[in-house]
């Protein structure tokens, strides 16, 4: 059956996979031990980029004049109404028209409200709480309900969600969605406590949030949706709001899979360090324990549409005892479809292996994908340490994090980011990381940073698209290479930067391959570092080279 096809029970069936990239080789003698890992989870065959256009049966027809199915989505809308959203008028005037756009693209049958965000959460619509389904004439009132906002009071963004979980909880929709906007900080939170909400909600919806102004905190806002699995947008000019909302919500419409867990099962004597998405944005995942003793630890993904995500896995692992010169698995990676989801075809498990090693010549690189997203993070931490300096008066200091960040961003060859920190800085050596603060930027720019910081990019064309919710990028990734190594070449590793080999053994290219001499391994076809005694595929061991 191909992707996108129907079963014959009239089910749309989807294809699954799951690619794991990893460097095998550990050296023995080091103190601490861990693998690293990427995974890579693409989902094709959703059928559901036709609910971005249409509605369903009964409702506004798509295109071709057919009738299309809504997606199992309910939508909550929170407006901030604080006091400081009226200056200037067109930030209050953007986030209603945004709001208005948004529920306008809604398939009729949908389930919406709209939450009127200060020091408390009420509804802005409908006037008492429910979520009534998108109609023409909903549409409408919801529109007049949201140009007769005001704008007064403060902040509590945990009312805000704790408000959106009530009443998303009573409709139980299979993908729940929050679509936050603010303009200030939460600068009510002991009237309920961001964090207490965040644990209540966590699982619950799928949460993106978005800055408007000049008072808003990215690492506020990217707390939230690292928890509840969004991601964070801004806009500079308000007019560009109503727009970046519709891109918004048509990437959301193509969501049709509610749920996708990753079991990670480990062999005895290996432990699982953490497991988080580092593309297209970074979210925190908690596992649930084993159910029996060497059970899965599972970690539960939301909201997929034909899509591909990538997530770093760290494993703990001791050589004591254990063979060398051969691979061992640490753990077993699967796929599956939480309760009693179906219509999606899953993908074999695959490995994660170790071969222990005393040869440096091979515990020494490390897997491209894996040093790709370090580096990633790494940048968000020179963004954060920049902007914590500029707060504190530092200049300098601001301006040597900033300098770190522009290595890193050309390093890893993502064109976006340098864009980003051509706002602050002039670039003089962006390989160096040589940079001039500029004199005229302003402390929200610093934020802007920090929100495109939090959007990583792997491969041609991930640049394209900033949306928070944006569907990752297609096209085979790139090798990044080490700072101040030249990018990997085609034709230096076996496949650079791609997916593993077969059995998931560990074929991504060393990082800062470029330049390092190869030679194919009689066994497998493999090509492998000239300096190297085993195949990085198939661990068979070469014949001895003058």
């Amino acid at each position: 059956m191909t992707p996108g096809s129907t079963a014959d029970d009239g089910t749309a069936t989807a294809t699954a996979g799951l690619e794991i990239s990893q460097w095998k080789y550990l050296t023995a003698e080091a103190r601490a031990h861990e693998m690293h890992v990427v995974l890579t989870v693409r989902v094709d065959g959703t059928g559901a980029a036709a609910g971005a256009t249409g509605t369903a049966a009964g409702g506004r027809d798509g295109a071709d004049g057919a009738p299309r199915a809504a997606p199992l989505l309910a939508e909550v809308l929170v407006v901030d109404c604080s006091s400081s959203m009226t200056w200037p008028p067109e930030k209050f005037r953007a986030a209603r028209q945004a709001a208005a756009a948004a529920i306008g693209m809604l398939p009729t049958g949908t389930p919406f409200a709209v939450v009127q965000g200060t020091e408390t959460a009420a509804m802005a619509y409908p006037p008492t709480e429910g979520m009534p389904a998108a109609s023409e004439g909903h549409r409408r009132r919801a529109d007049l309900a949201l140009h007769g906002l005001v704008a007064a009071g403060g902040t509590c963004i945990g009312a805000w969600l704790d408000l959106a979980r009530r009443l998303l909880a009573a409709r139980d929709a299979p993908i729940g969605h929050v679509l936050l906007l603010t303009d200030g900080r939460n600068q009510h939170d002991e009237l309920l406590p961001l964090d207490d909400v965040l644990d209540a909600c966590e699982g619950r919806f799928v949460c993106d949030a978005w800055g408007i102004g000049d008072g808003w905190d990215a690492r506020e806002l990217l707390k939230i949706t690292r928890r509840l699995h969004g991601g964070v947008g801004a806009v500079r000019e308000e007019s560009a709001l109503p727009a970046e909302y519709e891109k918004l919500t048509a990437r959301l419409l193509t969501k049709s899979l509610p749920e996708l867990a990753i079991d990670v099962t480990p062999v005895p004597g290996t432990a699982v360090r953490y497991l988080k998405q580092v593309f297209p944005t970074e979210t925190d995942l908690e596992p649930a324990e084993p159910t029996a003793p060497g059970g899965p630890y599972r970690y539960t993904t939301r909201a997929w549409g034909d899509e591909t995500r990538r997530y770093h896995l760290c494993l703990a692992a001791d050589p004591a005892g254990r063979p060398r010169r051969e691979d061992l698995q640490l753990a077993v990676v699967s796929l599956a479809l939480p309760g009693a989801a179906r219509g999606v075809t899953l993908p074999p498990p695959q490995p994660c292996v170790v071969h222990w090693t005393e040869d440096p010549a091979l515990s020494r690189h490390t897997d491209t994908q894996v040093a790709h997203f370090q580096l990633f993070g790494q940048l968000g931490q020179a963004v954060a340490a920049a902007a914590d300096a500029y707060r504190r008066g530092d200049r300098d200091r601001a301006e040597q994090h900033l300098g770190h960040g522009v290595r890193l961003a050309h390093t890893v060859g993502a064109a976006r980011p340098l864009a980003d920190f051509a706002r602050l800085v002039e670039i003089v050596d962006a390989a160096t990381g040589q940079v001039r603060l500029r004199p005229d930027l302003a402390p929200i720019d610093f934020e802007h940073l920090i929100t495109a910081s939090s959007h990583s990019t792997y491969g041609p064309g991930a640049d394209d698209d900033t949306g928070p919710a944006a569907p990752a990028d297609r096209p085979g990734p790139a090798a990044p290479a080490r700072p101040g190594t030249p990018a990997a070449r085609p034709g230096v590793a076996d496949r650079p930067g791609g997916p593993p080999g077969p059995a998931g053994t560990g074929t991504g290219a060393p990082a800062g391959g470029g330049g390092t001499a190869t030679v194919p391994c009689p066994a497998c076809g493999a090509r492998a570092p000239v300096t190297g005694r085993f195949c990085p595929r198939c661990g068979h061991r070469f014949q001895e080279r003058p």
